[in-house]
């Protein structure tokens, strides 16, 4: 199996999963790309929190039934101790509501536990990358639940009309590249977009951004 990716330092990563089997087997084919380490497996929230200082992992799959404390609430709480770290939620489910909770609590990206080894190193990287990786059956829940959800009135963070189109971009589940490429400018100008929607935002990730923008209505383009 080919591995499609440029990273040139592995990206450590914790599983957080309390089937030992599924646990196990992802743990297993992660390792055999050398872009991923695969530093900690976890059968409960609460045994990754005792860790994750020591860890400080890139990325972490975070299954959503744990036994007790639940996934959703791990991501909810990682994320305020650790806003940089990605969580990508592994869950054999795609019912609205954990889908919605997923993305409110701060995960990366949402992916069922029924996709290829390709799909989830493909959602791994695209999560590092600047993007949020979700199925295009998931990504719709997802849009129909905020727009559900957002206010009528439409929140204004003085964004510039590029920043507004980074943003619908990143909206969409656009990596850093693939806006880059949508926009005809180069990476970095992309990420100096980035950096100062989050200022504005008053966020620190991609998935607090995409969040935001969704439940206050910022951008209306999807």
């Amino acid at each position: 199996m080919e591995e499609k990716t440029t990273q040139t330092m592995p990206l450590s990563l914790a599983i957080v999963e309390d089937n030992s089997d599924y646990r196990m087997g992802v743990s297993y084919i992660l390792r055999t790309y050398k872009s991923c380490n695969v530093v900690g497996e976890f059968s409960s929230a609460e045994d990754f929190l005792d860790n994750i200082e020591n860890l400080s992992p890139d990325v972490v799959l975070m299954d959503i039934g744990l036994p007790g404390m639940s996934g959703i609430d791990a991501t909810a709480q990682i994320k305020r101790l650790f806003p940089k770290m990605e969580i990508i939620i592994l869950s054999t489910y795609e019912d609205d509501d954990n889908v919605f909770r997923a993305i409110c609590a701060g995960a990366s990206g949402y992916v069922t536990k029924a996709g290829t080894p390709q799909e989830l190193l493909d959602a791994i990287i695209h999560a590092t990358s600047g993007g949020a990786p979700m199925s295009p059956h998931i990504a719709r829940k997802v849009l129909g639940m905020f727009r559900q959800n957002s206010p009528p009135q439409k929140s204004d963070y003085k964004l510039t009309q590029r920043e507004n189109e980074v943003l619908e971009k990143l909206v969409q589940g656009d990596d850093c590249k693939t806006i880059a490429q949508k926009m005809f400018v180069s990476v970095f100008t992309v990420r100096a977009h980035i950096r100062n929607i989050y200022e504005k935002l008053h966020v620190h990730s991609t998935s607090q951004a995409v969040s935001k923008a969704l439940k206050e209505n910022i951008v209306t383009a999807v």
